[in-house]
């Protein structure tokens, strides 16, 4: 499982390769740690969003 704080992603790429970019670099998008700590991620069929939403706030707000 990989640690996303040392990920690195180009900020200055659009948002759509910074998401192909993370997903490359964890190799699984869906869990990962941040600063030591397991971050799952699961969809609710119940929720508005999709998947590329969930991930583009995802990134955001870990890449301000």
């Amino acid at each position: 499982m990989d640690e996303i704080t040392d990920i690195k992603i180009d900020r200055r790429k659009p948002s759509n390769e910074r998401i192909l970019d993370f997903i490359i670099k964890t190799k699984n998008p869906y869990i990962f740690k941040i600063k030591g700590k397991l971050v799952r991620i699961r969809f609710s069929e119940n929720s508005n969003l999709n998947a590329e939403d969930c991930l583009t706030n995802v990134l955001k707000n870990l890449y301000k």
